[in-house]
């Protein structure tokens, strides 16, 4: 502010607390000053104050207190539980996958005994089944061999009871064929012997 003196010279200036930005406790604003200078400057916007500091530095302390004793032991505490509980649940699963895994290997040993168990008994079956087959077959063969044994009998008996009758029947034929071509009747005796004779080659044959 630009004033007049009281002496009437022009050109001297007085300035009061009222051109200071923030006019000090127990000040009045018309209160003259030499120079702006003597005007307080307040508060720092970068240094805190002495109690600011105080406060501030004590409400770090206290939070440091705080998770050192309270806040991390919990907090460990809570992370050690969550790793146990992990642990754990790895370890059981691993446990159940170790049983799974022998439940799995007794159940292919159990299923492998029991394809022996068929096999074997598929095998004795197939063996009984031979032999009782090889047994009634030769039983079977036996029987057919008793059955032609017996038919070739009868059949022997048959042609050596014809035998006789047949002989004397192409005897008496080839006796009258002979007497019809020569006019005289054969010997009976060599006509008998020549068919006997025949009918011998014929059997052997």
């Amino acid at each position: 502010m630009l004033l007049t003196a009281e002496g009437g010279e022009e050109g001297y200036s007085e300035y009061t607390f009222a051109d200071c930005a923030i006019i000090p406790d127990g000040e009045s604003p018309g209160t003259k000053i030499e120079s702006l200078e003597a005007c307080d400057d307040g508060p720092s916007p970068i240094m805190p104050e002495a109690k600011e500091f105080f406060w501030g530095s004590g409400a770090f302390v206290v939070f440091a207190l705080l998770m050192r004793f309270f806040l991390y032991p919990r907090l460990r505490r809570s992370m050690d539980a969550r790793d146990a509980s992990i642990r754990e649940a790895h370890e059981s699963a691993e446990a159940e996958r170790d049983a799974a895994r022998g439940e799995v290997s007794s159940y292919e040993t159990a299923l492998a005994e029991v394809r022996a168990e068929v096999a074997a008994r598929i095998d004795a079956a197939r063996s009984t089944v031979e032999q009782e087959r090889t047994a009634r077959l030769s039983e079977v063969n036996d029987a057919i061999a008793a059955r032609r044994a017996t038919a070739s009998a009868e059949v022997d008996a048959a042609h050596g009871a014809a035998r006789p009758q047949v002989g004397t029947a192409v005897a008496t034929v080839a006796s009258r064929a002979v007497e019809l071509a020569t006019g005289r009747a054969p010997d009976p005796n060599a006509v008998s012997r020549v068919v006997d004779e025949l009918m011998n080659t014929g059997v052997s044959q």
